[in-house]
């Protein structure tokens, strides 16, 4: 199983990633530790925003790149409304990829 997320940081923007363990990803986003993302270590995360999870890394490395090319406004609109996943990828993207609760994956949990 793979996880991709969207993190919010306390600049306003928005980082996507993909891990097989969020937890720990996320702890290393929040804690800034020596394994965060470049970004989120110049970029100090706030919240996590949105996590969806998939079957396998293509999948889930498919959706990311995805994700990263929406502009920062149809970013907001997909962790506004899931919904848009499917306007935004294709009427097959909501049985490839299911919406998590976020609050399951909050950093320090």
């Amino acid at each position: 199983m793979y996880f991709i997320y969207i993190i919010r940081c306390e600049d306003g923007s928005l980082y996507t990633g993909i891990t097989n363990n969020p937890q720990r990803r996320l702890n290393e986003h929040f804690g800034q530790t020596v394994k965060c993302a470049k970004f989120t270590r110049s970029h100090k995360a706030q919240a996590l925003e949105a996590v969806w999870s998939t079957e396998n890394r293509s999948l889930a490395s498919k959706l990311e790149w995805n994700i990263k090319q929406l502009s920062r406004q149809q970013k907001l609109m997909l962790i506004a409304d899931n919904q848009r996943l499917t306007e935004f990828f294709g009427e097959d993207s909501s049985e490839k990829y299911i919406r998590e609760d976020k609050d399951k994956y909050s950093a320090g949990a």
